[in-house]
């Protein structure tokens, strides 16, 4: 990973989008910060497009897609993207799978959680499982205390054997029935939305992450960030980002919006 200074001048003034992760990206020990949040306001200000990709769950989705200063939201890790129309007003919900296949994963995944919640002590039900409309969150650090690693991949194993994917984010181990990533939809999102053919494009968008889920994105994106705290998983990433901030968190998204914009 290379300081964010050695991103190419002509390359940031090519920039037509910022996508990027939530947790520890773009909020600051659990919290959306004033700065953060003005940092995407500033994106979209620019007429940049501005579109988180998140593990985090449908009922948070639908309010960031609504009242948040975004184009799109994706969610639980690929399932979906919601869109608000403001001019028609109406929500853009498009899913991987039917809603009929959704309530059947997740009648298989409860028996999955128990036996989980069972072996693994000391983790949980994400908080936010209530809103999930895909896939299992088990807590490993969010609101318990921090599991040792050996907890963490036995969470990943137990998952796998169940027929789940099972990626770690810097809160939370999630599982999902099927083969799709924060990237498939990214490039569904793109296309459908924005007319942009994401293969051929990729080096006009910036993707900026902090955890094992975002390698997708950072193996796919040349010009993908990390902010400082991505060092802490250095071990478990299969790719990394092209560049990392100095600063950690929210004030790393804001490091990178800052020189973003000063290219232009």
């Amino acid at each position: 990973m290379r300081p964010l200074a050695e991103f190419p001048l002509s390359a940031r003034r090519r920039v037509r989008g910022v996508l990027f992760d939530l947790d520890d990206t773009l909020t600051t020990d659990g919290r959306l910060t004033a700065p953060a949040y003005a940092a995407m306001e500033t994106l979209q200000r620019a007429r940049l497009l501005v579109v988180p990709v998140t593990g985090r769950p449908a009922g948070w989705c639908d309010h960031i897609a609504r009242m948040w200063p975004v184009d799109a939201v994706i969610g639980e890790n690929g399932a979906f993207y919601f869109r608000y129309d403001t001019a028609a007003r109406k929500m853009v919900r498009r899913y991987v799978s039917s809603a009929g296949q959704r309530a059947a994963d997740r009648a298989r995944i409860a028996a999955i959680r128990e036996q989980i919640l069972n072996e693994v002590p000391g983790c949980a039900v994400a908080a936010d499982q209530h809103y999930r409309e895909t896939d299992l969150a088990i807590d490993y650090c969010e609101d318990v205390a921090h599991l040792p690693p050996a907890a963490v991949d036995k969470i990943v194993n137990l998952m796998q054997q169940a027929g789940l994917t099972a990626k770690i984010s810097s809160i939370h181990v999630n599982g999902w029935f099927g083969e799709y990533d924060k990237l498939s939809m990214a490039k569904t999102m793109m296309s459908e939305c924005s007319g942009v053919a994401l293969d051929a494009r990729k080096d006009e968008f910036v993707f900026v992450g902090d955890s094992p889920n975002d390698t997708p994105m950072f193996a796919f994106f040349p010009h993908a960030v990390g902010v400082a705290n991505i060092r802490a998983f250095s071990a478990q990433l299969t790719a990394s980002p092209a560049y990392v901030t100095q600063a950690a968190s929210g004030a790393g998204f804001c490091e990178l919006v800052d020189f973003l914009l000063a290219a232009r």
